[in-house]
């Protein structure tokens, strides 16, 4: 799959290429790794002291995308546009009626400052919302059994934290490294390609050392070429890094020895080796080199690539794995997409026309020909209902609850707006930098505004 291109990017003038590892260097099987999060998640809540009835709670994976955010007040996922209009909401996993989402949010707004509103904005976090919803539904079943929203929310995200926090996660992986973790040989063939053009390569990970080294020597070293191991590999590994503060926080550097694990504090330098902690403000002026010759890859918007372009003015791209399945649906979608627009332009028409008969009889005192109107206003209807059955017919091709990631409606998603704020490119895989030279200018489209058009 090719890269996207928000804004020019020129790698020829890139020095050093920071990678994320979990989601954006090494590829989970997601499926079944959110499958081991929710169980994870229900062994928890138990703990906690949920219903027993929890145990028979089914992981629906199409239940929550990225991007869509969480009303803990409510217990609804509510998707929104690129200027926070609602254009769906789900109380639990039951679509809510328009007018009680009218009378719920005032219109069609919300306002994302409010602490009520928390984000979905990572693939580690599909298992939370399925949770969540289903809780919710749960809740209203047995309201004497259940806590509160807010609470089941709390509770929900505290369940996914310990999970990833506890190693109950990480062991699971450590012992089925096959079942949980893709090999992909194109990713270390791209990470060598680029070495050849002289571009220092780091991994930055929130991951602890140990895991790292794990999923490095599973994924990069069985397919080098030209370099021993990872460690020769990469100029600079830094590990349990605390992003997003490794970008905004002034955090010290220490040494990891990668024989024994054992660390010691260092002031420096920081171009190679392997670390743990440390702050970008220290690495890129050990480097010596503008914010703007460093290009970071990343899958999660805030952690990743939000923080990063407002505090370091790094370059940015932004891992977007679904991207493999959106772009198919678009391509299957392209001939009902077509109809769509043709059926569009003739409603237009019809509505021009009608409009042609209004202004005839308030600006030129005519009688407009009833029958004429009625014909056209009947045609416009059996336009609508054509069209309404291949939206959904095009619906259909995406998520079954909330359809396409990038786009709501006819207007780009929440994400999506974030993703062309913030990543300058954007694409499914790293290993898509595969295809293109180490010395390529990505340059996007010209966008025609409106009245250019």
């Amino acid at each position: 799959m090719t890269i996207f291109v928000n804004r020019t990017l020129n790698l020829k003038s890139i020095k050093a290429i920071g990678f994320d590892m979990d989601y954006t260097l090494v590829r989970y099987q997601h499926k079944a790794f959110e499958q081991l999060t929710y169980d994870e998640m229900i062994i928890k809540l138990l703990s906690r002291g949920y219903p027993d009835k929890i145990r028979n709670l089914k992981f629906d994976i199409n239940q929550t995308i990225r991007g869509l955010t969480v009303d803990r007040e409510e217990g609804n996922l509510i998707k929104l546009d690129s200027h926070g209009r609602i254009k769906a909401t789900y109380h639990g996993t039951k679509p809510l009626e328009f007018q009680k989402q009218q009378e719920l949010y005032r219109g069609h707004y919300v306002d994302l400052s409010e602490d009520r509103y928390s984000s979905i904005d990572t693939t580690f976090s599909i298992a939370y919302g399925s949770m969540f919803c289903q809780l919710v539904d749960l809740k209203d079943q047995f309201p004497d059994e259940f806590p509160t929203y807010p609470q089941i929310e709390e509770d929900t995200l505290w369940a996914l934290d310990i999970s990833h926090r506890d190693d109950s996660l990480k062991s699971a992986v450590r012992n089925d490294l096959k079942k949980y973790i893709i090999q992909d040989e194109n990713t270390p063939k791209m990470l060598e390609r680029f070495k050849k053009y002289n571009k220092k390569l780091w991994l930055i990970t929130n991951s602890d050392f140990e895991y790292t080294k794990l999923l490095l020597e599973f994924t990069i070293d069985p397919f080098l070429k030209e370099h021993k191991n990872w460690e020769d590999l990469f100029d600079l590994v830094i590990t349990s890094s605390s992003k997003p503060s490794f970008f905004t926080n002034h955090n010290r550097f220490l040494k990891i020895d990668t024989a024994t694990g054992s660390m010691t504090n260092t002031d420096g330098p920081f171009t190679k080796g392997v670390f743990q902690g440390g702050n970008a403000q220290a690495l890129q002026k050990e480097m010596g080199c503008s914010g703007d010759q460093i290009l970071y890859l990343g899958d999660h918007i805030y952690g990743d690539i939000l923080s990063l372009k407002k505090t370091c003015n790094w370059r940015t791209a932004l891992v977007i794995e679904e991207l493999v399945q959106e772009v198919s649906s678009i391509q299957k979608g392209r001939k009902i997409n077509d109809e769509i627009e043709t059926l569009m332009q003739e409603k237009i028409n019809l509505e021009k026309i009608l409009e042609e008969f209004y202004v005839a009889k308030f600006e030129l005192n005519q009688d407009i020909p009833e029958k004429e109107k009625e014909n056209h206003v009947q045609n416009i209807k059996k336009l609508d209902e054509k069209l309404s059955e291949l939206i959904v017919q095009y619906h259909k091709l995406f998520n079954p609850y909330w359809g396409e990631v990038m786009r709501s409606g006819q207007t780009p998603s929440r994400f999506a707006s974030q993703v062309e704020k913030y990543a300058c490119v954007y694409m499914s895989k790293v290993s898509d930098l595969l295809d293109h030279s180490p010395r390529t200018y990505f340059r996007p489209f010209r966008r025609d505004l409106p009245h250019e058009l």
